[in-house]
């Protein structure tokens, strides 16, 4: 399964932005900032690469109805949907 670059870019800044997140949290912990905050900026990271993650697998979902001599059949995908889950 490949992405489309115009599925690609937002998929792209999606996951940069989670990076940007994950190197606040760390830096959070390292400056040992108050447990809420922290918190709150993890799970801004874990939306973030969750709806990356769905992002690609819906991509992979349509590219197998549309053509599905693709290489990847439906138990596939059902295991990778269910690694997100």
């Amino acid at each position: 399964m490949q992405l489309e670059s115009s599925e690609l870019t937002p998929v792209l800044n999606r996951l940069k932005r989670a990076q940007g997140q994950l190197s606040a949290v760390v830096r959070m912990l390292e400056e040992e900032r108050d447990c809420k905050d922290v918190l709150v900026q993890l799970s801004a990271v874990t939306k973030a690469l969750d709806r990356a993650g769905f992002a690609i697998i819906a991509s992979g979902l349509e590219q197998c109805l549309t053509n599905p001599d693709k290489e990847m059949d439906k138990k596939e995908l059902e295991k990778l949907f269910l690694s997100l889950a």
